[in-house]
């Protein structure tokens, strides 16, 4: 039976060998930086993964009416291990991309999230080669399109709803934070509220508040409902706005929240409660209000003591990392719906964050590769197979 031993005996020269093929690195983090791909507008950094798995020879390369990139690392064996980065950022293309690389730090518009990430994704296959490293298992290789916001995780969902063959386990890959070990997801539901009354005289009552008054008794409603403690349970309200001026009375007011939850059925149930809310205060002000589900995660995932999380933290324990450990709402979530294993684990630590740009440590990116390359080997020497009693 294979042990977990001799894989952690590797990883120093695992990052070794990483810190001297660092400018690979660099050069594809540098490259895919520099690259927009606000969500839904991901087709250039696509087509920069595919050049980049031709120029290695990876099999397989393909795309898909979303905008996937994806291609295999050849293994051994039939067995598949998912490796996966989200391409899009939170950054739009009228923002300066430009990537700087200074002795400590890499700074540019969504170098944490997500462009490390696929700068990983797109270097394994060299620094693998370098390393000497082949696994049994083939690597798919993908950067998925359309994660973020009203992405709602549509690029993983679509590769795993047709893709045929099966999948052992999945790794996403992130920028930041070094450390992090997702293994489970909460249930979720992020939903945006609409008050407009373009096109529609106000009533007397709405003339000096315009759409902030009913804004305002939402707000207060919502944070009337009774949540638990424990299962962990919350309403968070993220963003809300209105109006344009002092003296003009606000046309239109959008509040968006979250409501998370470890319990089965609380979100589904929380949900009905906000809707009856939306439908008093709609009734009340005899406004139309639009209520839109932005995105919706179920509960569930793989436990804390489940081999594939027993190896990683083991791994993270070699490198003198403490697990921060979090759960997930992006696409791990996907997996998750397919009951498919799957972490999701962090890269670098971030230097600073801006509103115009991001910035990550260097050193420790070896670190957080090798992590990665010892939790794939742990798979693919069955480590990490859950066993029946």
């Amino acid at each position: 039976m294979a042990t977990l031993n001799p894989i952690l005996e590797k990883i120093p020269l695992f990052q070794e060998e990483l810190a001297r093929n660092k400018e690979i690195l660099l050069a594809n983090l540098v490259m895919a930086g520099e690259i927009p791909a606000e969500t839904f507008r991901e087709a250039r950094k696509k087509e920069f993964m595919l050049d980049r798995f031709r120029e290695c020879g990876l099999d397989k390369i393909s795309t898909d009416e979303v905008e996937n990139a994806y291609a295999i690392l050849p293994g051994r064996s039939s067995r598949n291990i998912l490796v996966s980065s989200h391409m899009d950022t939170l950054f739009p293309a009228s923002v300066d991309h430009t990537v700087q690389v200074d002795r400590d730090v890499v700074t540019g518009a969504g170098v944490a999230d997500n462009s490390l990430g696929v700068a990983v994704v797109t270097s394994l296959p060299t620094l693998l080669q370098a390393m000497g490293l082949q696994f049994d298992s083939n690597l798919i290789l993908m950067g998925a399109s359309r994660s973020l916001g009203r992405g709602n995780i549509e690029g993983i969902r679509f590769f795993l709803d047709n893709y045929d063959e099966p999948i052992e386990a999945g790794i996403f890959v992130e920028g930041v934070e070094l450390g992090r070990l997702s293994y489970n997801s909460l249930g979720m539901l992020r939903g945006e509220v609409r008050f407009r009354s373009e096109g529609q005289p106000l009533a007397d009552d709405w003339v000096r508040t315009g759409m902030i008054e009913p804004l305002a008794n939402l707000i207060v409603k919502l944070q009337t409902i009774p949540l638990p403690h424990r299962p962990r349970t919350n309403i968070i309200l993220g963003s809300c706005n209105a109006g344009k001026s002092f003296n003009m009375p606000a046309t239109e007011a959008r509040l968006r929240f979250e409501v998370t939850s470890e319990e089965i059925g609380m979100v589904s149930s929380l949900h009905q409660r906000i809707d009856e809310i939306i439908q008093e205060v709609a009734s009340e002000s005899g406004l139309d209000v639009d209520f839109e589900i932005i995105a919706r995660r179920r509960p569930g995932g793989i436990g804390f003591s489940h081999p594939l999380t027993w190896a990683t933290r083991k791994v993270m324990d070699h490198l003198d990392l403490s697990p921060i450990i979090q759960p997930s709402m992006g696409e791990l979530s996907a997996l998750i719906d397919k009951k498919i294993p799957g972490l999701t684990l962090g890269i670098s630590r971030r230097a600073t964050r801006a509103e115009s740009e991001e910035s990550v440590y260097i050193e420790p990116m070896f670190a957080g590769i090798a992590q990665l390359i010892a939790v794939i080997s742990a798979i693919d020497e069955g480590i990490c197979h859950e066993r029946e009693d």
